[in-house]
């Protein structure tokens, strides 16, 4: 979502080290789905909201019916 990039990009910021930080968060956010989702063809979104950068909530995952 939107404010999940805005949560993201703030977080880069704090951190002084610009697209690393970026690529860092984003890389970390995503790690265990980056195996999973390949595997699985039922997944067909998956949405990173705000609560998930900042509260660790999980991704919200949509699957086919």
């Amino acid at each position: 979502t939107k404010d999940a990039l805005i949560s993201i990009a703030k977080k880069a910021k704090t951190s002084k080290t610009g697209a690393r930080a970026l690529r860092m968060i984003v890389e970390n956010l995503l790690r265990d789905l980056m195996f999973e989702t390949p595997s699985d063809p039922s997944i067909k979104e998956i949405l990173i909201e705000k609560e998930t950068i900042d509260n660790k909530k999980e991704p919200i995952i949509k699957r086919s019916a």
